[in-house]
């Protein structure tokens, strides 16, 4: 991946929307923003952020709002694969294959958040699915190395 590229990944990851302005795709990174910023707000993601942050899991559990956070990994991650791609990377046809299977295992992780514990410890709506990141990356690019090879 050329620096270029990991630029307008990173900047993604920073907040949706950001690596399509660096791409000079003004209206689309606009729309991701106002997105970001209206689920944000809707699921009172900033709150459970800093409550997660500060150990008080099901205080975060209570405040969130499932029903809007569930759309948020799917336009994080839509946003970091589209940064990409326009930046000119993700030539392969199946390149997505990272992007979209960490958005499901994020969303997975999301709805088991408020009961699923691990170790004897509840992770909640911040910690566990971001745990569910890192397998999702995984199985996409070993599903797409399975497909790559087979064509």
């Amino acid at each position: 991946m050329s620096k270029n590229i990991f630029e307008k990944l990173l900047w993604s990851i920073a907040l949706p929307g950001f690596g399509q302005y660096l791409n000079r795709k003004y209206f689309k990174g606009t729309v991701f923003l106002v997105l970001e910023f209206l689920i944000n707000i809707q699921s009172n993601f900033n709150q459970i952020i800093l409550m997660s942050f500060h150990g008080e899991i099901s205080n975060a559990i209570k405040h969130t709002n499932y029903q809007w956070l569930m759309f948020y990994p799917c336009l994080y991650f839509f946003s970091m694969w589209d940064a990409v791609k326009d930046a000119g990377g993700g030539k392969d046809p199946i390149s997505f294959l990272p992007y979209v299977l960490a958005a499901f295992f994020v969303t997975v992780g999301l709805i088991f958040s408020s009961n699923l514990v691990i170790f004897g410890v509840l992770l909640g709506p911040v910690w566990l699915p971001m745990l569910f990141v890192f397998p999702g990356i995984a199985f996409g690019i070993i599903i797409k190395k399975i497909i790559n090879n087979s064509l």
